[in-house]
């Protein structure tokens, strides 16, 4: 069966929407401010959604389009400034950035309970940890997607994929799962052999249609996480058409975790606007 993002995504737009209702009542409005530095359409368009689905949300989303000529110190000090103010409660910076700003020192420089994206050094170590009040967009999405069809204890899971974005947050939230997990990348031997072994399998590496029907264990659960542009069609990283009928569910590319990343988003910020005022 197709794990379809959007059905999910309804859900959890109503779970948001009430959350938000509830802070309202307390005079707290959730909002989010979306750093874009350049003119990149790629992030143009993701803030532009971002806009979108916070109004929709009943979150407010400043957005901060910054010049690419911008410099790291006149940066820093714009995040600075978002720190400071009581009404953002989440702050996104959007990659990537220009290759003359160093991106550690961005992300380390927001307050780690503005850090709704979940990259700070302190809200990943609580990641590790399990303490993390923002575990990372797509991750979390994953998990979500994964939940709504199966339940994850006891089942030997494959990432594959390493990347501290998706790959490395997904294996630490499966094993909190009681999930067995495994973690694949480039230098992995044999991994045909060790995909066939996952009740469930995750991708996510930028290479298109890489795992096909042979890398599926019948009736396993397989979520693309990957995303990929082929004849400026969209793609992911698993060949939808020859896995789709070995697998018990699949998530198609697009309409799948990308749907849902941006609402894990908003997700955490209310989450972080619940926190700073300190409501239980």
């Amino acid at each position: 069966m197709i794990l379809d993002g959007k059905e999910i995504a309804l859900r959890l737009q109503n779970e948001i929407r009430t959350n938000v209702e509830e802070l309202k009542k307390r005079l707290v409005s959730p909002a989010l401010a979306v750093i874009q530095v350049g003119e990149e359409k790629a992030s143009e368009s993701y803030a532009k959604n971002i806009r979108k689905e916070g109004e929709a949300l009943g979150i407010y989303v400043e957005h901060h389009k910054l010049s690419v000529e911008i410099s790291e110190e006149d940066l820093l000090y714009n995040i600075r400034n978002l720190n400071a103010r009581k009404d953002i409660h989440g702050i996104l910076v959007e990659l990537p950035l220009p290759a003359h700003i160093n991106k550690a020192k961005v992300v380390e420089a927001i307050a780690p309970e503005k850090d709704v994206d979940g990259f700070h050094p302190i809200n990943f170590g609580k990641l590790f940890e399990g303490t993390t009040p923002f575990p990372p967009a797509t991750a979390q999405a994953i998990i979500t997607a994964i939940k709504s069809v199966v339940t994850i204890e006891g089942k030997f899971a494959v990432i594959v994929g390493r990347s501290n974005i998706v790959g490395k947050p997904t294996a630490v939230l499966l094993l909190q799962e009681n999930a067995t997990i495994t973690i694949a990348h480039s230098r992995t031997r044999n991994l045909q052999d060790l995909t066939k072994m996952a009740d469930i399998l995750v991708v996510s590496v930028g290479k298109p249609k890489l795992i096909g029907r042979d890398f599926v264990k019948p009736g396993a659960v397989v979520i693309d996480a990957g995303i990929n542009k082929i004849d400026g069609k969209l793609v992911g990283d698993v060949d939808f058409d020859s896995v789709k009928d070995e697998a018990s569910y699949i998530t198609p590319v697009p309409g799948g975790i990308g749907v849902l990343t941006t609402l894990m988003l908003f997700r955490n910020t209310v989450k972080a606007a619940t926190l700073q005022n300190r409501i239980v």
